[in-house]
């Protein structure tokens, strides 16, 4: 009995979803994703034991190919002994593909960004993610501040490692997950004391690892939680990934404005050309605890209102400042996580206004391509 079912198994016949399900299990070794989903099994047929198929890559040139042509054989002959594999490598039609993302299986990049640090731009990162996790999108943060990560802290994730997976003969991290997103930083990478000392080309390199190395999940947004300024990190980011658009975070008083619209400025220039989102207006005033409905205007008023104005975008929410975010941030309990309340409804009315102004600029704008290189 056990000889013939060995023998039924040998001869069973293969249909082309039989085969595609065995070739769901490969997965890309740039994205992480199954190298059906992501399109790359094509011109799939089967003759008599021969199975035929192409594989398109973005470039015939990369490492790789010989750990997906044995991972595609192996796949298939573990439920079809008897079958012949023929794989085929082509390189991807120039505009076959109009996302030119490195991780297409990220739908949308959203950079928070400053023109000076000590504005709350992390403590915006955070919330605005966690906001959009909480209305039901699949989110993942990455820390992008390689000098000052700030993510562990926030998230309460000091102190653990990413873990590392093998895909198809690449190394890529594990994101670590809390409250429900993935997450990345360098601040998960070395010792909490460590300081970083990189020069330009090693600090563009983490980066380009971040995205590159990581295995995220399929995700409708990735928060980019931006260092302060316009140097190698924005440029970076720009020509590694289609930047899908640009938050930015000010304060009400003249001199965080004034360094905000250099950083508007960077985003706006016609070879870089990232569309701005809106402004979010952080410590826009002080409310006590116990007088919850006294506003003290302690950096003025305004200033997300100008900066609005001066990029052509809008307000996207106004964040008081009270003793309850500062907590949340230390204690990696962040202020959404908590529930109802003034602070936890401005951010997750930030986050419902991101996605509406996430919409209109699909729906009025071409995709944002990636940066070229000549700067």
């Amino acid at each position: 009995m056990r000889f013939c079912e060995q023998f039924t198994t040998y001869f069973k016949s293969m249909t082309v979803e039989d085969i595609l399900q065995c070739l769901r299990q490969v997965r890309d070794p740039q994205t992480g994703q199954d190298i059906v989903s992501v399109g790359m099994v094509q011109d799939l047929s089967i003759e008599g034991q021969n199975i035929n198929f192409k594989l398109a890559l973005a470039s015939l040139q990369g490492q790789g190919k010989a750990e997906l042509n044995f991972a595609c054989i192996g796949v298939i002959n573990e439920r079809f002994p008897q079958a012949l594999v023929n794989v085929h490598f082509i390189a991807k039609a120039p505009g076959a593909q109009v996302n030119d993302s490195i991780v297409p299986h990220i739908k949308n990049i959203i950079a928070v960004a400053s023109g000076k640090g000590g504005v709350g731009k992390s403590t915006v990162s955070v919330n605005l993610a966690l906001g959009l996790h909480k209305l039901g999108a699949k989110v993942g943060i990455m820390d992008a501040d390689v000098y000052g990560p700030s993510l562990p802290t926030m998230l309460g994730l000091v102190g653990q490692r990413p873990k590392v997976q093998e895909v198809t003969g690449k190394i890529k991290m594990v994101p670590l997950e809390a409250h429900g997103i993935p997450s990345i930083s360098i601040g998960n990478i070395i010792e909490p004391d460590q300081a970083v000392v990189l020069r330009g080309p090693r600090l563009a390199g983490v980066i380009k690892q971040f995205f590159n190395d990581v295995l995220w999940e399929p995700l409708d947004f990735l928060i980019v939680d931006l260092p302060p300024g316009t140097g190698d990190v924005q440029l970076t980011l720009v020509q590694t990934v289609p930047v899908t658009g640009v938050v930015l975070v000010t304060t009400p008083q003249e001199v965080a404005l004034a360094d905000a619209i250099k950083a508007m400025n960077m985003f706006q220039l016609p070879q870089i050309n990232i569309p701005i989102l809106g402004v979010v207006e952080n410590m826009s005033w002080f409310t006590p605890e116990e007088l919850p409905d006294n506003k003290y205007y302690i950096f003025g008023q305004g200033g997300g209102k100008k900066l609005a104005l001066e990029s052509h975008s809008v307000l996207l929410g106004q964040v008081p400042l009270v003793q309850g975010i500062r907590e949340g941030g230390d204690s990696g309990a962040p202020a959404v996580t908590k529930g109802e309340g003034p602070v936890a409804e401005a951010f997750l009315n930030v986050a419902k206004n991101v996605l509406r102004q996430v919409a209109l600029r699909h729906e009025m704008l071409a995709p944002t391509k990636v940066v070229g290189v000549n700067l």
